[in-house]
């Protein structure tokens, strides 16, 4: 798990540094800065849709995933914790909630082959070469995300320290289900959750998007059914 211990303390160290730089920004600096983000948050979740290429599976994934997380109520559970860290370490002229931040980063860091595959050779075979590279990319964008979404995407590191940590652990039970088709398709969906996120972000809706978040792995299922 040494790749995921990098990849998690990169993004620490990514997001410390761009809190400190939002600290220095302008309100009206920030706000742009937001809505440009939101945009290349709706390029990232458009280009990625086009990974998977079974729509029936995308669908029973979405569907199934969701009313998982609606029955589990995710989104308010996560809301009352964010709420609970947001009265305890409150900052001023903060305009975006630690859950947003939080579910926007951890969703970036978390959708997509580098995370899957390097979470897998490192259990694998002990190569975190894949993961080491993802923990610069990370790195920079953390720093980046963080002068605008603030302190939740420092604690997205929590996040993927626990998902590919997982992915890691049980390397040798789920490989075989983690084809090349299937990591295509858990990419898609993540990505069609993504573009949730950009809207959101641009206040054009307001989804529950925690509540989307098991429909990432029911591809996994689907391809254990079949």
């Amino acid at each position: 798990m040494l790749g995921t211990v990098v990849n998690a303390a990169a993004i620490l160290i990514g997001g410390g540094v761009g809190l400190l730089l939002k600290g220095g920004l302008p309100s009206r600096f920030s706000e742009q800065v937001m809505r440009a983000l939101s945009l290349c948050v709706l390029y990232i979740g458009v280009t990625g849709i086009f990974e998977g290429g079974q729509t029936l599976r995308l669908i029973l994934s979405m569907v199934i995933g969701t009313l998982i997380g609606e029955g589990l109520d995710l989104d308010a559970k996560v809301g009352r914790i964010s709420s609970w860290v947001e009265r305890k370490f409150h900052r001023p002229n903060q305009h975006v909630s630690l859950a947003e931040g939080f579910l926007t980063a951890s969703l970036l860091f978390c959708v997509g082959a580098m995370s899957i595959v390097g979470a897998l050779e490192d259990g694998l075979k002990g190569d975190a070469s894949i993961l080491y590279t993802k923990s610069m990319l990370d790195g920079i964008s953390a720093l980046i995300f963080s002068s605008s979404l603030g302190a939740g995407v420092v604690l997205a590191s929590l996040f993927v320290f626990i998902y590919q940590g997982s992915l890691s652990l049980l390397a040798g039970v789920i490989s075989p289900f983690l084809t090349e088709g299937v990591i295509s398709e858990m990419t898609c969906v993540g990505s069609l959750i993504i573009i949730g996120l950009a809207l959101n972000m641009l206040k054009i809706t307001d989804l529950k998007l925690m509540n989307f978040v098991p429909s990432i792995f029911m591809p996994i299922l689907l391809a254990i059914i079949n």
